[in-house]
């Protein structure tokens, strides 16, 4: 949409007036993006480091949860054991789900991210004037002119159903505890 600029210019951002423009270009003609800078979204250093650390622990988990499901470690499961694999398959399924929220943002430019913004912008919102992304809610958000924002990008499923299996995976997990406690008083072991 825009051509390069020569250095110290900026560019405006789609819909925003001279009062926006705080994205400057280097000499290079690659544009410096300031912390002060309304058109952000995720920060892609950010997002591959969340996935190339958590694809080897969701493979991990994965590797980890189907070796409990031999024979041989099904004769040995215990109660406390169970929960403890029940915590862990709902983690890895929260895990799963984060990650697939963060594909859908990664293999989109800044430019079909303010098209989505644009696309998604509720009627008699006057103007779009900045776009940010959260990790936590995982979400993109565009902001409007009066105030109000809207998401976009990411389904609207992922943070409750996370919400959802990270409550399951606390429950499971406490669960999993007071059951290896109890286990281990009733055999007079300590703590």
């Amino acid at each position: 949409m825009y051509g390069p600029l020569p250095a110290g210019r900026a560019h405006p951002p789609p819909g925003a007036g001279p009062e926006r423009r705080h994205s400057v270009v280097r000499e290079s003609g690659v544009p410096l993006i300031t912390a002060s800078d309304p058109w952000q979204g995720h920060d892609v250093g950010v997002l591959l480091v969340v996935l190339l650390t958590g694809a080897p622990a969701l493979l991990g988990l994965t590797a980890y949860l189907c070796s409990r499901l031999s024979p041989r470690a099904r004769r040995r499961y215990t109660p406390p054991a169970r929960w403890r694999d029940l915590t862990l398959a709902a983690a890895a399924a929260a895990l799963a789900l984060y990650l697939w929220g963060c594909l859908h943002v990664l293999f989109l430019e800044d430019q079909e991210q303010a098209m989505e913004c644009e696309r998604n912008r509720p009627g008699g919102t006057p103007r779009l004037v900045g776009r940010r992304g959260d990790f936590v809610p995982l979400r993109l958000v565009c902001e409007t002119s009066d105030g109000s924002d809207f998401s976009v990008v990411i389904p609207g499923c992922i943070n409750p159903a996370l919400a959802v299996l990270l409550l399951l995976t606390l429950g499971c997990g406490l669960v999993s505890v007071l059951l290896h406690r109890k286990r281990r008083t009733a055999a007079g072991e300590p703590g």
